[in-house]
C-alpha cells in the first residue's frame, strides 16, 4: 500500500506539472493530454512479461527493480524541453512501471482467499485516494514553495522531490518484502500451514480455469473483464489527470489551495472504497457493489461538470465522482481473480490490466482534443460519465455465479 502511494505520487504530479508546463514549455491541452496518455502505451506492451518475470523470480525482486528504475526516470522529467521527449519520458516511465499493480494484485492472491479478497484490495487500492489526499497539497505546496529555485521552475523541483520516495521504497522492498507464505520469518509453522490451508481450500473450489497464455486470451471471460476495466480506468484516470484543471476552473487560482482542494475527493473516496470492499466480502456479492459506485460515478461527473461556477458544488460532485470512480477498481478485481489461478493468473491479471489501462491512453488524449476543439471542459466530463455507466452494463451481463465468491 505504501509502495502504491508513492506509485501514484509519480501518476498524479503531472496533472499539477501541467498548471505550469504547458505555460513554460508551450504545450497545448492536446499536447498534454498525449503525453499523460503515452505511460500507458509502454505500460500495455511490458505488463504481461513483466508479471511472468514476476510470477517466476519471486515478487521482492521484482517490485523492488520496478520502484527503483520508475523514480529514477520520474526524476528525468526535470530535463523535458519538447513534446517529443515529455511523450518519450511518459512512454519509457509506463514501461518501468509495467508490472508493479497486477503484479500486487497476483502477490495478494498468494496470501488471501476470495472470501477476503475485496476488501484487502480496496486497503491497497486506497494508496490512489491517500495519495491524492497527501499528494495534492504537496505537488501544490511544492511548485510555489521551490519556484524559481537554484534556476529551476517549480514543476522541475517536483518531479525531482517526488522521485526519491520511489527509490527509498524500491529499497526497502528489496530489504523486507517476502515472496510468500512459506519465506515469512515472522509467522510460526502453525500459522503457515493455516494460510495455506485456507488457499488451498480456496483454490479447490474455483471453476476450471486457463492454464496457458494461449488459453487465456481465448477465455471470453479474460476480455470481458477487459472490456469492464477500461470502463472503469476511463473515469479513474480522467479525474486523476484533469482534478487540478477541473478545479482551478471553478475559480481557484493559487497552486497549494488547488492542491487542497483537490484532495477533498479523495478523502471521501478512501471511507467508500474501504466500506463497499468489506460490505462485498460479508454479503459474498459483487455484481451491485460495483454497478452502484459507477452509476454514483457518473452522476458526479455530469454534476460537477454543469456547476463548475460554484466551487463548493462542484466539489461535492466531484467527491461523488472520486468516490464512485475509485471505489470500482478494487471491487472489479474480485471479479477475475475468482476465475483465474496460477501462472494463469499472472497472465490473465496481467492482459486486463494492460488491456484495460489503454483508457489511460484514450481518457486523457481525447479529454484534452475535446477541450481544445470545443473550448469547454463539460463534454470530456458526459464521456467520463457514459463510459461509467457502460462499465456498469458490462457487469450486469457477467453470471453471479462465476464472480460471487
Amino acid at each position: 500500500m505504501v509502495c502504491y502511494i508513492v506509485a501514484y505520487l509519480d501518476r498524479i504530479n503531472v496533472g499539477f506539472a501541467k498548471l505550469q508546463m504547458e505555460v513554460d514549455l508551450g504545450f497545448s491541452q492536446t499536447v498534454y493530454g498525449l503525453g499523460a496518455g503515452m505511460f500507458f502505451i509502454g505500460y500495455f506492451f511490458f505488463e504481461v512479461p513483466s508479471n511472468l518475470i514476476m510470477y517466476r523470480v519471486g515478487a521482492r525482486l521484482w517490485i523492488a527493480r520496478i520502484m527503483i528504475s520508475w523514480g529514477l526516470l520520474s526524476a528525468c522529467f526535470v530535463f523535458v524541453k519538447t513534446p517529443f521527449w515529455f511523450y518519450t519520458l511518459r512512454f519509457l516511465l509506463g514501461a518501468a512501471e509495467a508490472g508493479f499493480y497486477p503484479g500486487v494484485i497476483l502477490y495478494l492472491t498468494y496470501w488471501y482467499p476470495d472470501r477476503r479478497r475485496a476488501a484487502i484490495v480496496a486497503i491497497f487500492m486506497s494508496a490512489i485516494a491517500i495519495a491524492g489526499i497527501v499528494g495534492n497539497p504537496l505537488s501544490g505546496w511544492i511548485m510555489g514553495a521551490f519556484d524559481k529555485s537554484a534556476g529551476m521552475r517549480g514543476w522541475q523541483w517536483m518531479f525531482i522531490v517526488e522521485a526519491i520516495p520511489a527509490v527509498i521504497m524500491g529499497i526497502c522492498v528489496l530489504l523486507f518484502l517476502c515472496d510468500g507464505i512459506r519465506e515469512a520469518k515472522w509467522l510460526t509453522e502453525d500459522e503457515k500451514l493455516q494460510l495455506e490451508r485456507n488457499i488451498e481450500a480456496d483454490t479447490s473450489t474455483k471453476k476450471k480455469s486457463p492454464h496457458s497464455l494461449g488459453a487465456v486470451l481465448t477465455d471470453h471471460r479474460v476480455w470481458m473483464m477487459s472490456a469492464i476495466y477500461f470502463c472503469f480506468v476511463m473515469g479513474q484516470y480522467g479525474l486523476t489527470f484533469w482534478m487540478p484543471t477541473l478545479v482551478q476552473a471553478t475559480g481557484v487560482k493559487d497552486d497549494f489551495t488547488t492542491g487542497l482542494l483537490s484532495a477533498i475527493p479523495f478523502l471521501a473516496a478512501v471511507v467508500v472504497m474501504i466500506s463497499c470492499g468489506r460490505s462485498a466480502d460479508r454479503h459474498r456479492e459483487r455484481r451491485w457493489h460495483l454497478v452502484i459506485p459507477a452509476f454514483c460515478g457518473a452522476v458526479g461527473f455530469v454534476v460537477a461538470s454543469l456547476t463548475a461556477n460554484n466551487t463548493f458544488i462542484a466539489i461535492t460532485f466531484l467527491s461523488l465522482a472520486a468516490a464512485g470512480v475509485l471505489t470500482c477498481a478494487p471491487l472489479f478485481w474480485s471479479l477475475p481473480t475468482s476465475f483465474l489461478r496460477g501462472s494463469a493468473a499472472a497472465a490473465g491479471i496481467a492482459a486486463v490490466n494492460s488491456i484495460g489501462n489503454l483508457a489511460g491512453f484514450v481518457s486523457p488524449s481525447l479529454i484534452g482534443l475535446l477541450k481544445d476543439v470545443t473550448h469547454d471542459n463539460r463534454i470530456g466530463m458526459y464521456m467520463l460519465a457514459g463510459m461509467l455507466v457502460l462499465g456498469a452494463v458490462l457487469v450486469l451481463r457477467t453470471r453471479p455465479e462465476e464472480v460471487n465468491h
